[in-house]
């Protein structure tokens, strides 16, 4: 007999996740009408879900024993675990990639290639091939807001435009990227190739990317002209973040990918002295600091889940989805 016929419904089992969700977002909405700047990353998330694991311990039937069972088995669920691990390797690559200069020389390498005419488009492009790269729309609006805003000053360009060229690039780049922590996320838990995911989003998300490129094209044009030598790069530098797109579109096992790109990055760091065996370690470190709160959300979201689940609270959602799900054919029939 299947193991989850024995689960009844019980919508009390949600309870814990709704206290979650409440805190983490009612703490974000408040704080950010009353102005305060990154409102929704003021209350911890890890913080936010560990409320909700200990509601979950309070309310939910059964021992502390079985319940905290419960709770362990959902954190170290196979997809949470190669989850945090795929996170850990993500957040070493960026590190170690942006210390040994390949964020900078890939800026530099866009505006150098980049007719001046077409600084704003160019921007926008620039923005979207590291955030691919990198995974992080965050970590790129933050290297390349700097130099935009230095190019907006001295061409003369409309600084609003710029932002937005930046930040839209930023947001393309990170939905289609395999290693953002969003779309490892998303492929894990639904049990769908990153290839297929990559594919399906590049049809959404390209059209309107082709459209916002034209626009800035004709919109986007320099007052004043501006000289591009000034900016230095080596194609070297570059060389990882071409490598892990091209091999995670291949279809190579994402875990290889950011493996050797991280140590790609590093071979090329120790060669032009921008990194040292020690300092190599401290950045691939720094790399999963980065990644910590994701990691904690992941491992706590996983083991709340799976308390939820034995509880009955996600029997309780399947029982009103195929509720509704009868009744919709004759919802339809009535409108006739």
């Amino acid at each position: 007999m299947n193991n989850k016929n024995l689960i009844k419904s019980n919508p009390i089992a949600l309870i814990p996740f709704a206290v979650f969700i409440i805190i983490y977002l009612g703490s974000g909405i408040f704080l950010q009408s009353k102005g305060v700047e990154m409102a929704f990353y003021q209350f911890p998330a890890p913080t936010a879900v560990f409320i909700g694991v200990i509601t979950a311990f309070i309310i939910l039937e059964g021992s502390t024993e079985e319940k905290f069972m419960t709770f362990i088995n959902g954190c170290g669920e196979e997809n949470i675990v190669i989850m945090c691990i795929i996170y850990l390797l993500a957040g070493a690559f960026s590190a170690v990639s942006s210390a040994m200069g390949g964020v900078e020389s890939t800026v530099n390498l866009g505006l150098t290639l980049i007719p001046p005419q077409y600084v704003t488009a160019g921007v926008f492009l620039i923005a979207c091939f590291i955030s691919l790269a990198t995974g992080t729309s965050c970590g790129t609006m933050a290297a390349i807001t700097p130099i935009a805003v230095g190019l907006a000053q001295k061409a003369g360009l409309n600084l609003p435009l710029t932002m937005a060229a930046v930040v839209g690039g930023a947001m393309f780049g990170d939905n289609l990227s395999i290693i953002s922590d969003t779309t490892i996320a998303a492929t894990r838990t639904q049990g769908v190739e990153m290839r297929d995911k990559f594919r399906m989003n590049l049809i959404i998300a390209l059209p309107p990317a082709i459209i916002t490129f034209v626009l800035l094209l004709i919109f986007g044009k320099p007052v004043n002209p501006i000289r591009v030598a000034e900016y230095s790069y080596d194609i070297v530098k570059v060389l990882p973040y071409v490598f892990v797109l091209v091999m995670a579109i291949l279809g190579m096992n994402v875990f290889w990918v950011l493996v050797s790109g991280m140590f790609i990055s590093g071979v090329i760091g120790l060669t032009y002295g921008d990194l040292t065996f020690l300092s190599f370690g401290q950045e691939v470190y720094t790399g999963f600091l980065s990644m910590i709160d994701i990691f904690i959300v992941s491992m706590l979201t996983g083991g709340l889940a799976h308390m939820i689940t034995k509880a009955g609270g996600l029997q309780f959602l399947l029982e009103k989805s195929q509720l509704r799900i009868k009744k919709a054919p004759k919802s339809v029939l009535q409108l006739w």
